[in-house]
């Protein structure tokens, strides 16, 4: 058996558990840097078994997933499967294991989001940039404060609880809008239900965390940009395409609005890309949820997840084979 860790872009992975048991019964392979295109990922990975991928970082289409004959088993790290065709997966025989971080510290993403804000409003990229070349205040314009701003939380899970916590105690007023908000669920996270208009108009900061699915693709608009206050925020750490990006760039370009960004439509961000070069944007690597303890959750049940299947009893499978579904 071949079993390829792949999408492992900080080469953290080998630190994060013990893969000694695994390479005892397999020839493990680790791939550290972007596979690059369809064929090239196809080209890289025609030889293996099993492929421990690093969340949704490679898709597995079905034009993909027919180009990989001697795939068995993609155990894959996180309990998400959008980017996986698990119809193809069930028509060729290929089974699909998930893992968790049960041990994970939630904060992360919330943490990198605050620090985004104030980064932004502080413009503390700027100064620092400022003061490695040799100078010191030109050229950084002046400051805001978040305390008495409107803050708006698109998306009010864990994620966007956790920023209404934190912009109650920056002393920020609270707006909250998603699909499904209640009034009720709104007030019980201390803040207030608004229509998505509404939201976008009011605020000073828009931080936006919905859920990543076919349905919220798209979901903030030209439209919901063209609402945003002049000199207003917009910070994405859920995912690059919940964004119409062609309209960011423009609302960006025209000096409309600032923006500070953790995800990306397409990742990595093509080092051309024009969002670099938009110098009202502060642009991280898509680096909310890699944390330690998550990343060491995910491959601990991936490496055992891999290793069940090598003993003919897979662990935690998205799409069971007709024998397991029966006998369970």
């Amino acid at each position: 058996m071949r079993v390829a860790i792949i999408d492992d872009w900080q080469d953290v992975s080998r630190a994060c558990v013990d893969w000694a048991p695994l390479q005892q019964k397999a020839d493990v392979v680790w791939f550290t840097q972007p596979l690059g295109d369809e064929d090239a990922t196809a080209k890289a990975l025609a030889d293996f078994d099993v492929l421990v991928p690093m969340r949704d970082r490679t898709k597995f289409t079905p034009s993909l997933l027919r180009k990989l004959p001697r795939l068995k088993l993609i155990a894959q790290t996180g309990a998400l499967t959008l980017h996986i065709d698990l119809e193809s997966c069930d028509a060729m025989g290929i089974l699909c294991s998930l893992s968790n971080a049960p041990n994970a510290n939630l904060w992360a993403t919330p943490e990198l989001t605050l620090g985004l804000m104030l980064a932004a409003m502080h413009h503390i990229p700027v100064g620092h940039a400022n003061m490695r070349a040799g100078l010191w205040q030109e050229g950084i314009p002046f400051g805001e404060t978040l305390n008495g701003r409107t803050l708006g939380i698109v998306g009010l899970g864990n994620i966007g609880k956790k920023m209404a916590i934190y912009g109650k105690a920056l002393g920020m007023k609270l707006l909250a809008w998603s699909p499904n908000l209640t009034p009720e669920r709104a007030a019980e996270a201390g803040t207030t239900m608004v229509s998505k208009d509404a939201l976008f108009a009011e605020s000073d900061v828009v931080t936006l965390h919905l859920v990543h699915s076919p349905k919220t693709v798209g979901a903030i608009t030209a439209a919901d940009l063209g609402r945003m206050k002049q000199g207003a925020l917009l910070v994405n750490t859920a995912r690059g395409p919940i964004v119409d990006e062609a309209a960011l760039l423009a609302a960006l370009l025209e000096k409309r609005i600032y923006a500070a960004i953790d995800v990306y439509d397409q990742e990595p961000l093509p080092a051309t890309h024009p969002l670099r070069q938009a110098g009202n944007a502060i642009l991280t690597p898509h680096v909310g949820f890699v944390k330690r303890d998550m990343f060491t959750g995910f491959y601990e049940q991936s490496l055992e997840n891999v290793l069940a299947f090598l003993d003919g009893k897979p662990l935690r499978v998205a799409n069971p084979p007709a024998a397991m579904r029966n006998a369970s």
